[in-house]
Formats: C-alpha cells, sequence, structure tokens
C-alpha cells in the first residue's frame, strides 16, 4: 500500500456515511506510514478464523470488528491468550453473540492476531486543537492512561530529539527504562513511532479529527501498534 492508499480508506469510510474508522482500518493506515504492527487478519467466519490462527500461531487474540463498537473490552469483544482451536471456537462464539446485545451493529468480521508477551504498553495519540492544528500524545498507555493520565504533549513536525523528550517527560520514564526488573523498551522504536505519527498527523491534517494507539507494546527489541482507533473530521 502507498500514501494515497489511505486517502482510498478514508473515502471509502465516508462514503458510507462513517466517521470512525475500524481498528483494521486504522491499522492499516498506520501500516503505511512505517508504524509496526500486530500480525493480523481479518476473518469473515469461523473457517477462515481457523486458518488464519493456525497461519499467525498460537496463542492469538480474537476481536470483533465494527465501526459501531468502539470499546470493544466493556462488551466483551476481545478474547486474548487462545490456545487451541477449541478454544477459538469458543472464543468465536462467544464474539458473535455481540450481536444480539448491539443491535444494528455492523460485524465487519473477527480479527485474528498475534499475542505479544512482553514488553511495556504506552499510548501514542493525535488531537486537532483549533488554534495549534495536530498535537501529539505520548505516555503510559492500556488502563493506566485514564488513571494516571501521564502524558506529554508535542506540535508536528517533531525532530528525533522532540520525540525522545516526549518519552523522558513522563512520570512514568522509569518503567520504560526497566525499573524493578521490568522490561527495558526499545527507545529507538518508541522515537520512531512518534515521529511517524508526527508525519501521518501532518500528512492527513484536513481528515483526521483524533486518533491514538493504545496500546502501543514497546518491546526489548521493536514496536507494535497492538489496538488503534481513527476518528474523521
Amino acid at each position: 500500500m502507498s500514501k494515497e492508499d489511505t486517502i482510498k480508506i478514508i473515502k471509502k469510510v465516508r462514503e458510507e456515511g462513517r466517521k470512525v474508522l475500524t481498528e483494521y482500518e486504522s491499522k492499516k493506515i498506520l501500516s503505511v506510514y512505517g508504524i509496526p504492527i500486530t500480525r493480523e487478519k481479518l476473518a469473515k467466519d469461523l473457517d477462515e478464523s481457523i486458518k488464519f490462527a493456525e497461519e499467525i500461531g498460537y496463542p492469538v487474540v480474537l476481536k470483533i470488528v465494527s465501526p459501531d463498537i468502539t470499546h470493544k473490552t466493556d462488551l466483551g469483544g476481545v478474547k486474548i491468550g487462545i490456545k487451541s482451536q477449541k478454544e477459538l471456537e469458543e472464543a468465536y462464539t462467544d464474539l458473535m453473540r455481540i450481536k444480539d446485545r448491539v443491535k444494528d451493529a455492523n460485524i465487519h468480521g473477527v480479527l485474528v492476531q498475534e499475542m505479544l508477551r512482553k514488553g511495556n504498553e504506552v499510548i501514542l495519540g493525535m488531537t486537532q486543537d483549533p488554534q495549534f492544528g495536530p498535537v501529539i500524545m505520548f505516555g503510559l498507555g492500556g488502563v493506566f492512561v485514564e488513571v494516571l493520565k501521564d502524558v506529554s504533549f508535542k506540535i508536528p513536525p517533531l525532530t528525533r530529539r522532540d520525540a525522545e523528550d516526549m518519552i523522558k517527560e513522563i512520570k512514568a520514564y522509569p518503567i520504560l527504562e526497566g525499573a524493578r526488573g521490568g522490561v527495558v523498551s526499545d527507545m529507538n522504536a518508541l522515537i520512531d513511532c512518534i515521529l511517524k505519527l508526527s508525519e501521518l498527523s501532518l500528512d492527513l491534517e484536513e481528515e483526521l479529527k483524533e486518533m491514538d494507539i493504545n496500546p502501543l507494546f514497546a518491546m526489548e527489541k521493536g514496536a507494535a501498534a497492538v489496538d488503534s482507533l481513527i476518528l474523521l473530521r
């Protein structure tokens, strides 16, 4: 895919009367800009889910994919640590029951995703400020971002030094350095992701209202976007 393809994705979403991209669509755009994503495939049915899980390799994660369901976890729309076909079949059946609870939800399928193990969860995001335009955010991810609100902000375009400063500005920075025997995160990979998000936010400034990558899994070597959400203007 090329950068022109990101506009095609956005155009298709708008033609469907939507302003919210699914995780699958959002991560396609991330990957165009060189932000690493988890190995994953969109399955249309159970047979494809089994096939893709075997190709990716257990354990895997299953996620419901729907533009009408943005907070998947709240509805039980994420099943982690699936270690066998039997567990996958049970998880798939549970996911399909969400249709009964969310009436008229447009289900695109099920995302079969690799299960990442050791790493620190961080959040990368972008919002549009009425005065300054795109603003990039970085912080500790997962549930911690809402509880601790430990984040830093900068206005793109960003230099490598800017990105490094964003990382070091958060109070939880020692966690990323491997405090108390934890995982030492790959700082170069994190800096690269911030710079690529900076580029993306400027290129698509006229299209995007806000976006987040939460969590971005920061490993000892490399990083990968585990989940992402993009909202259009």
